[in-house]
């Protein structure tokens, strides 16, 4: 059990007491302590002081000597280790025992600091699995509930959900209805609805009603482990501006050995200076070139960027916006032009059947009407096969009315990519699309064909059916705009960002659209190759891009864009938005947008000012020591000071910016 004063402790004062290197720091601390005050301080000298300075040297020393050899022996590379060791021993042997003690004690705080600002950073995404419940409740064969743990249960189980429980597990709901706070996956504030049919998430928390729900994933593959697992991967996938600086590092020390080197010996060889001073070892040559060492030390400088990457990674996870790594959190606080897919990303992507007219019947739409519901049913059993929003919406309608067993399900779909999908029904080849590709390809009735102008200059989106190059009817779809597109788009224009709409639906229907979210800028009737051309075009014009879709159909233009975005979509849709672009914005608000924008652009700011502070303070310094006005033990209580500056700057991105500070500013 642990002791109960540590656990009053600040984190990090715990992680001291708890680790082997923090005990040993805390006992080296100890012991150089007596030399800091009568050595240091009082300017007196005892040779039980150095001895408790020697003492603290070796514990507190220990670890980053053996870290030393290690990457001298088998990694033939000189790091930071090598250098604090050098600076150590070199000071012992000068005879400035209580500065060597100080350096390594130093030092080693400053390690454990690195390490526990890169854990806090990664723990505060592990604590989301901690809202997942271990346990759940699981119907038997006979209906009887019975307590079993998360693993052991499997695709196809029903669970119970009592009121103010958390869901175990991801699933659709048998039966029940209640209001769900899905804030620990999507980020977001409210309650929402869910009933018979919908999605939950596991770790989400039940409202006032009871539920039941059929398990669709194992514990080990629910949207929120696959959540942290993304997080935790994109931890590690580096930033442009961290390689440059690992790499800046990997050249910069080796460098520095050589000019401490310079420094020690050049002035003595060259100019006559003392290389030791056995009264004043200080004033001595040898001494300044040690302290250059520390000095030099680039612990700021390497961790100015990960801990700044890392806690924003971790920040937009909290908040529903998922970076894949580093590089995509960098390249959106570039970006200067944003492109928009229209249906599921501005719009809902939940369109509904407005109006069916089979050939035979002109324009009854009377859902008693056995040719609309024949045509109906085979667009479905096409459908069937697709995820596209449309299609879902022509399978709703046939269950509506009760015909989606009509025929079986197609056989060979295939999408006509843009223009809508094709598949054999009972030997029929039979062919779903847009009105532009029937006016392309197969004739059909004028009548229809006017209805279905008609319908897209409303906004509407028409579709059009053939059975083996036979036209058989015309359905009009709508969908509406998402409720946060418009102000999620006023946000953007605040931010000084050209916007623009690419879809492949009709002009009229893009322009209703536009004018709803106050999109000035908008191109339609566009193929998936039509996108990807008109996101390197917006690209020569502007500088960086993003592209936001829907993750899937859209995955040319995402590519092509220098920030793929997708939205996933609260009741589905995330599954491929998870794992397609560079960033994810779950819950289908478009308002994380901004947010992900500010807290990129923070983000690097933040890297940027750590950097110049890392730099500027280390040239600051090294002029003292040339001029012999500094210390060693100076030298890297400024180093270790300068890390926890930096390391605190870049932490405080873990809880600033939030959303609400985004539309507030």
């Amino acid at each position: 059990m642990k002791d109960a004063s540590l656990r009053s402790h600040p984190p990090f004062i715990r992680q001291l007491g708890q680790s082997r290197e923090g005990r040993l720091a805390i006992l080296g601390a100890a012991l150089a302590l007596p030399g800091l005050v009568w050595t240091e301080i009082l300017g007196r000298e005892a040779e039980l002081v150095d001895y408790c300075s020697l003492a603290a040297l070796a514990v507190a020393g220990w670890p980053v000597m053996i870290s030393a050899v290690r990457a001298l022996t088998r990694q033939r590379r000189i790091n930071i280790n090598v250098l604090m060791s050098i600076a150590a021993i070199g000071a012992v042997i000068i005879g400035t025992y209580t500065e060597a003690a100080m350096v390594m004690v130093l030092f080693a705080v400053g390690e454990l600091l690195e390490s526990h600002a890169a854990r806090r950073a990664r723990q505060s995404i592990r604590d989301l699995m901690q809202v997942a419940p271990e346990q759940a409740t699981r119907l038997g064969t006979a209906g009887t509930p019975e307590k079993v743990s998360v693993e052991a249960l499997e695709v196809g189980d029903r669970i119970v959900v009592r009121p103010g429980e958390r869901i175990p597990m991801d699933g659709a709901i048998a039966s029940g209805q209640s209001m769900v706070n899905q804030a620990p996956i999507t980020g977001e504030s409210r309650l929402v609805e869910r009933g018979e049919g919908d999605t939950v998430y596991a770790g989400t928390v039940n409202g006032p009603g009871a539920l039941e729900v059929v398990v669709s994933r194992p514990a080990s593959e629910t949207t929120i482990s696959r959540m942290i697992r993304l997080v935790e991967e994109a931890h590690d996938r580096k930033a442009p501006a961290q390689r440059f600086v690992d790499r800046f590092a990997q050249i910069y020390t080796p460098i520095v050995v050589v000019l401490a080197f310079l420094v020690a010996v050049g002035p003595p060889l060259l100019l006559g200076g003392t290389f030791v001073d056995a009264s004043v070892p200080s004033e001595g040559w040898l001494y300044r070139g040690l302290t250059l060492l520390v000095v030099a030390c680039p612990c700021a400088l390497v961790l100015s960027t990960p801990v700044c990457i890392i806690s924003a990674i971790t920040n937009g996870a909290r908040f529903g916006v998922l970076f894949k790594g580093g590089l995509g959190l960098e390249e959106l606080s570039r970006v200067r032009a944003i492109a928009f897919d229209k249906t599921g990303t501005l719009t809902e992507g939940a369109p509904t059947v407005v109006s069916v007219r089979a050939a035979p019947c002109g324009d009854c739409n009377d859902v008693d009407c056995s040719d609309c519901n024949d045509l109906v049913a085979l667009v479905s059993a096409v459908g069937q096969r697709s995820e596209h929003p449309l299609a879902r919406a022509m399978v709703d309608e046939s269950i509506l009315r009760g015909v989606e067993t009509r025929y079986a399900v197609a056989a060979d779909v295939e999408a006509l990519t843009g223009q809508g999908m094709v598949g054999r029904v009972h030997g029929r080849q039979v062919e779903v699309g847009s009105h532009r590709y029937f006016d392309d390809t197969i004739a059909h009735d004028a009548d229809h064909c006017r209805q279905a102008g008609e319908a897209a200059t409303e906004g509407l989106t028409p579709v059009l059916v053939s059975a083996e190059g036979n036209y058989l009817g015309l359905l009009t779809l709508s969908d509406s705009v998402r409720a946060t597109s418009q102000e999620a788009l006023q946000t953007l224009k605040q931010m000084k960002l050209h916007l623009v709409m690419l879809t492949g639906d009709s002009a009229k229907a893009a322009e209703k659209v536009a004018a709803e979210v106050g999109l000035a800028e908008t191109l339609a009737d566009l193929l998936p190759e039509d996108k990807v051309q008109a996101i390197q075009s917006l690209r020569n014009q502007r500088g960086n891009v993003a592209m936001v879709g829907d993750g899937l159909n859209d995955a040319p233009a995402l590519a092509t864009a220098d920030v793929g975005i997708a939205l996933g979509g609260p009741a589905g849709g995330a599954d491929q938005a998870l794992e397609s672009a560079d960033i994810t914005l779950l819950g289908g608000d478009l308002r994380r947008l901004p947010f992900a924008l500010k807290l990129s652009r923070i983000a690097m700011n933040r890297v940027q000012t750590n950097i110049v502070v890392a730099i500027g303070l280390k040239l600051a310094f090294l002029g003292l020591v040339v001029a012999g006005l500094g210390t060693m033990w100076m030298a890297v209580a400024a180093d270790v000071g300068t890390t926890i500056l930096v390391t605190l700057n870049g932490l405080r991105l873990l809880r600033s910016p939030q959303p609400e500070e985004v539309f507030e500013g």
